[in-house]
């Protein structure tokens, strides 16, 4: 990976293996909800069948989600991982609209570019560069459910 002051934290390069954590804005518990997360699932399955994307692992959290990746190809112009956050977004969207239309207006953004926001902005991408650091991220996102601070087990 190149070393440029101005990338952002969740660039990725392709055909290299990353460490990336995507959290729900303001970190509130909107995954805690299993139809959500299957439109993650599912995303990730649509870009394996297009061969865009190669998944290791991953975990996903009431507020977040870790996963280890390779990016295959880029989507067009637009960056794999903007391209999972704009089509989960929208599909959270809907599902909100149509099921719990009041949880969905505390997603409501006061930027101009959306009218809501799932995502924050600036996910983390970490370069997996080699065996160690790949094992031991692994080994994180097998413990992390079952983190006492989360009481999920």
């Amino acid at each position: 990976m190149e070393n440029n002051p101005y990338r952002r934290q969740g660039q990725m390069d392709t055909l290299q293996s990353y460490f990336y954590t995507d959290s729900i804005f303001e970190f509130k518990h909107l995954l805690a909800d299993d139809n959500l997360k299957m439109i993650i699932i599912d995303s990730w399955r649509y870009l394996i069948d297009l061969k865009k994307i190669k998944i290791y692992g991953f975990v996903i959290m009431p507020n977040h989600i870790h996963l280890i990746w390779n990016i295959l190809e880029m989507n067009g112009q637009e960056s794999l991982a903007g391209s999972f956050a704009k089509f989960t977004a929208h599909k959270f969207q809907k599902y909100l609209s149509a099921h719990f239309p009041d949880k969905l207006q505390k997603y409501t953004s006061q930027n101009a570019d959306r009218k809501y926001q799932f995502w924050k902005r600036d996910p983390l991408a970490i370069n997996l560069s080699s065996e160690k650091s790949f094992l031991q991220k692994l080994n994180y996102l097998h413990n992390n459910p079952v983190a006492e601070k989360w009481s999920l087990s």
